[in-house]
């Protein structure tokens, strides 16, 4: 296949960033949109080389400064015409995925984001791939299939509702044209042979809470699944739908780990650790955090709350579409894997060294785009 012109959103988050290289290397020009950071980052901490959007050309990625919540993208018309002419796919994964943002950012980002670039792939009749989450399901149990959306499901926080209204968006545009494909990951985390990740935000958050012993009592499930799947199945996989579209129009593709792990899964690869503090989980229906020690209910109040719903979910992901187009499938299970991303954290002092309070745990967990 001839290189293709590729547009890339959120190309400094932690997927565009690998998409935008990958797709790269394999001979394609690549258009890098970004908003507040001014290089583009790969997840083992390398700087991308990039070059201006004039000198554009196959295995180059250009940076472009815009804002998708922004009209043309934040852009010039001249700059939007330069951006938008000739292209043959356009990546959409910007996205705030933060957890306790107000809903306001959620919906200007995550739903007007996905709008603004819809339009400007619409109005081009441009292949759209546009990155979603397998949490578009919401708090619901069982086997979740990739083709399901609007289930009359209930959201457990205001990012898993934005994304849903983002997809549908996209399933409304389709239904009047465009082409387009869905790429739902579910809790990305390190990748899978060393467990490396450039940003520790979310579950990396709540780790580290469990593992100081800032939070001992959690509502949950042992039995509870989390599915931890890893960067670098997400980023080829979401490439593989780029490269192989025609195959890939009009389908949705769980990108999900090869087995979800459950909360005593991550308890017995806690209890591994010395120095980590392995949590207690409580029925939900006994929970009080009234009754917690001070310290302990501000962690809780201030974080853990907003990942509460996960501690009692039972989803499972088909991910029949992903099995026939991946390049290659995720393997590890179990503590194994868990061990390999707790000793990247361990390695390089995310975890095992003390932070001086929830201010500090709270500027940690970042809050870009």
């Amino acid at each position: 296949m001839s290189g293709l012109r590729v547009l890339v959103t959120g190309a400094a988050g932690l997927v565009g960033a690998e998409v935008a290289v990958r797709l790269a290397n394999e001979g394609h020009t690549v258009l890098a949109l970004v908003h507040t950071r001014s290089e583009i980052v790969r997840n083992d901490g390398r700087v991308v080389r990039t070059v201006p959007i004039g000198r554009s050309g196959p295995g180059l990625v250009s940076c472009v400064a815009g804002d998708v919540t922004k009209p043309m993208l934040g852009l010039t018309t001249e700059r939007y015409e330069d951006l938008a002419g000739g292209l043959d796919r356009v990546v959409h994964a910007a996205a705030t995925t933060d957890f306790g943002r107000r809903w306001e950012t959620y919906e200007s980002l995550n739903v007007d984001g996905t709008r603004n670039v819809v339009r400007l792939a619409a109005e081009r009749s441009v292949p759209l791939v546009h990155v979603s989450t397998a949490y578009v399901c919401g708090e619901r149990t069982g086997r979740v299939l990739e083709d399901e959306l609007d289930v009359g499901q209930r959201f457990g926080t205001g990012y898993e509702r934005s994304k849903f209204l983002a997809e549908q968006e996209v399933r409304a545009a389709a239904a009047n044209g465009l082409p387009a494909a869905v790429v739902r990951p579910s809790m990305i985390v390190g990748t899978q042979t060393s467990g490396e990740i450039r940003d520790f935000k979310n579950m990396y958050v709540v780790l580290k809470l469990f593992t100081q012993g800032r939070v001992r009592s959690v509502p949950g499930f042992y039995d509870a699944l989390l599915d931890l799947v890893p960067v670098d199945y997400v980023a080829a996989l979401i490439c593989q739908v780029v490269n192989r579209f025609p195959e890939a129009e009009g389908r949705t593709f769980h990108a999900v780990g090869a087995s979800p792990h459950t909360l005593l899964d991550v308890s017995n690869a806690l209890a591994e650790y010395p120095m980590f503090q392995v949590p207690h989980y409580v029925s939900p229906s006994s929970f009080d955090a009234g009754a917690l020690p001070p310290d302990e209910r501000v962690y809780y109040r201030r974080i853990i709350a907003m990942y509460e719903s996960f501690f009692r979910r039972r989803a499972r992901f088909d991910d029949t579409n992903a099995a026939r187009l991946a390049p290659w499938r995720p393997t590890a299970t179990g503590v194994e894997y868990l061990r390999t991303l707790l000793d990247h954290c361990v390695r390089v002092g995310y975890l095992g060294r003390p932070e001086s309070g929830i201010g500090e745990v709270l500027r940690l967990a970042g809050r870009t785009r």
